[in-house]
């Protein structure tokens, strides 16, 4: 298989290749290896790899697999992880200065799950510092560009997992997810995006920013892809207070035997007039929403119209309740334990202040300033426990909507992905996550699956589907259906700009990312 063919296949076509004997890990991840040294310098998506460690583990995992050893379905392919899930011996910055140099002691729940399945640990990834910011522009280190278009953003907080995917960088990555932070840079960068149930997988090893909306989830070519690193993520944990008790689900298998007829018939699907009526919702966004429904109408579904009448306040009692838990979360970093300090402290007090004014970013002093004012004496009962009030009216909207309905679809963001400095007023960038902070708030699950592209910008645009707590296996059959449907369809991107070329075009989950800016040549027969 030439190179081009091994970074563009999706994790379950990987396997497949490397059970079937038509590659080895060590060649696979080499082709990655390249595609990064090729592409990285103008995506930045990630912020540290160690070809070294990346090619040792793929020798053994072809060793195991050449002594005929027990092993995993997905032994010897490559994932990435977002830079605020710890790995043993690995840097954990979490973008952030103050971070820069730690080196984690222990591996996170996810990262212990992937390493017993074998899976190749590819690198760390970009994100927004600590986790805050919507589009990859908060990082102390670098500004991650959307591939599909190099002058606009990759989405946030993970967009550095969203990009590394887009670009072909990785077979998947890992993120996280606090109020849209895995679904809206996947729906920026034409990928899938899981934000799993909370509790469903183990938040132990992933650097707190607000521990009660914290998740992790995948990012990859494919909804069956999804499913399957849920399948190797999810788990009870013991050192996890808010881990659920689960039994394995089998999410992949199910997905298999669905996909001998992938309909929809008898679900009911439903539509929140409130996500519907935003003002200033791009037309672009709202004609692809609408051809999606009828994609779901062919498949056999039925909508109704629901309502979620206290999603007006789901954005300000989000930002209320994120910026107080991250203001608690982030006083640990002082600079007196661990991480950066200032080397113009000169006693315990200037050391806190000096190193924490210097060591974080503007975003992450303007959360925990808001979050500390809204934990004060006297503001407490005012925006704190009454945002907490207002969540749990949120979480019986949901539940009352379920009531008619199995799953919801909604748009997972406004517009397509924006430029750089495009949204410079705070205010304004968090709107950006206007859809997708309330299921944070009622712990529910939801995926964004790649719909179309914006006929204006050639940008992906998303569709956000959401269900009850545990029942990712109806969004994970209802998005697979729609993205089989969808592959028959307009969601096929060539991967050359070259007209007349010959390359056949890609599947669903391929990108012109491939051709980073459309503008780079693709070096095979004309």
């Amino acid at each position: 298989m030439t190179n081009a063919e091994l970074i563009s296949l999706s994790l379950r076509d990987a396997a497949a290749a490397l059970r079937d004997g038509r590659t080895t890990s060590v060649t696979l991840c080499t082709a990655f290896l390249e595609r990064i040294q090729a592409v990285e310098p103008k995506v930045r998506a990630l912020l540290a790899v160690n070809p070294e460690s990346v090619l040792a583990q793929a020798a053994a995992s072809d060793a195991r697999r050449a002594a005929g050893a027990p092993l995993g379905d997905f032994d010897g392919i490559p994932i990435t992880l977002k830079d605020n899930i710890c790995a043993k011996d690995e840097q954990c910055s979490c973008a952030s200065k103050i971070l820069k140099g730690f080196v984690s002691p222990y591996d996170s729940f996810v990262t212990g799950k992937l390493k017993a399945a074998g899976c190749v640990l590819l690198g760390r990834a970009n994100m927004d510092e600590f986790a805050m910011g919507s589009s990859c522009e908060n990082s102390a280190y670098q500004r991650t560009a959307n591939p599909w278009d190099l002058d606009c953003v990759p989405g946030g907080s993970s967009g550095g997992s969203a990009a590394s995917v887009a670009a072909f960088e990785t077979v998947a990555a890992l993120g996280s997810d606090t109020g849209g932070s895995i679904r809206q840079p996947a729906a920026f960068c034409g990928v899938v995006g899981l934000k799993p149930t909370y509790g469903r997988v183990s938040r132990n090893g992933l650097v707190a920013f607000a521990s009660s909306l914290d998740q992790i989830g995948p990012l990859s070519r494919t909804v069956w892809d999804a499913a399957a690193i849920l399948d190797l993520i999810a788990g009870h944990d013991e050192k996890d207070s808010t881990s659920l008790p689960q039994q394995p689900e089998g999410f992949a298998a199910d997905l298999e035997a669905f996909e001998v007829n992938p309909r929809l018939d008898g679900v009911k699907i439903g539509l929140p007039k409130e996500y519907y009526e935003l003002e200033g919702m791009d037309p672009a966004v709202k004609q692809i929403m609408n051809d999606s429904i009828e994609v779901f109408r062919s498949l056999g579904a039925t909508f109704v119209d629901v309502s979620l009448p206290h999603t007006k306040y789901a954005m300000a009692c989000y930002y209320i309740i994120a910026t107080a838990e991250a203001s608690a979360n982030l006083a640990r970093f002082d600079g007196i334990r661990y991480g950066y300090r200032s080397p113009n402290a000169t006693d315990i007090n200037s050391t806190y202040e000096k190193s924490r004014g210097e060591g974080f970013g503007n975003e992450v002093l303007r959360r925990i300033m808001l979050g500390t004012y809204v934990l004060s004496s006297g503001y407490y009962d005012a925006y704190y426990l009454r945002a907490q009030k207002v969540r749990t009216l949120l979480r019986r909207d949901f539940q009352e909507a379920y009531r008619l309905c199995d799953f919801l679809l909604t748009p997972v963001t406004p517009a397509p992905a924006f430029k750089f400095g495009a949204k410079t007023d705070p205010l304004q960038m968090y709107l950006s996550d206007v859809f997708t902070t309330a299921l944070n708030l009622s712990g529910d699950c939801g995926i964004s699956v790649p719909a179309a592209l914006d006929p204006g910008t050639g940008l992906p645009v998303g569709i956000q589907l959401i269900a009850p707590a545990m029942e990712e296996k109806r969004i994970f059959r209802a998005g697979r259906a729609f993205e089989l449907a969808r592959a028959r369809k307009e969601f096929i991107a060539p991967l050359c700009c070259r007209k007349g070329c010959k390359r056949e075009t890609a599947g669903p989950q391929a990108a012109s990312a491939f051709v980073l800016n459309r503008k780079e040549a693709c070096g095979h027969e004309k």
